[in-house]
């Protein structure tokens, strides 16, 4: 799988582990940045990944800020982004299986090294399962084109 990663300077070094990581895990990774602790706007990291799932460049994403929140939030306007944080077992497995999530915004702040390991691996393995859900995600799809924000990948 091929994943873009990218963080502010407040998740700089969550970033780089994760980076180990998922290299320990046979990943293609992309390391957007930043790659300092000099402040950093979140919204331009979050576009850099963003941007690549949005166009199909990369299978998935993960962005790490403070909260995970700022991350979000500037993630998902971009067409067939669908990202949340996720903070425990069961945020990471559930968005996966119920909304094929794409992009994983994570705490650096908050949460530990050992709990976002757990956090990327459950996400990374979790399918998505379809059926039902991917009813509601081809909905969210359609609001997208409907708002003037075309999906630019098949809708699941």
């Amino acid at each position: 799988m091929r994943i873009a990663v990218g963080s502010d300077h407040r998740g700089a070094a969550m970033r780089s582990k994760i980076v180990d990581l998922l290299k320990r895990l046979g990943q293609d990774v992309i390391d957007v940045g930043a790659h300092q602790q000099r402040a950093v706007d979140y919204p331009d990291i979050a576009a850099a990944v963003a941007q690549r799932v949005s166009k199909g460049d990369v299978d998935r994403g993960i962005l790490i800020c403070g909260t995970g929140l700022g991350m979000s939030i500037a993630a998902n306007k971009f067409p067939g982004v669908r990202a949340a944080p996720c903070h425990d077992d069961l945020t990471a497995e559930v968005s996966r299986r119920h909304n094929d999530l794409n992009v994983l915004c994570l705490s650096g702040d908050i949460l530990g090294e050992r709990l976002v390991d757990r956090l990327v691996e459950i996400w990374l393995r979790t399918p998505f399962e379809g059926g039902r859900h991917a009813r509601r995600v081809g909905k969210i799809c359609q609001m997208e084109k409907r708002n003037g924000k075309p999906h630019s990948t098949s809708v699941p």
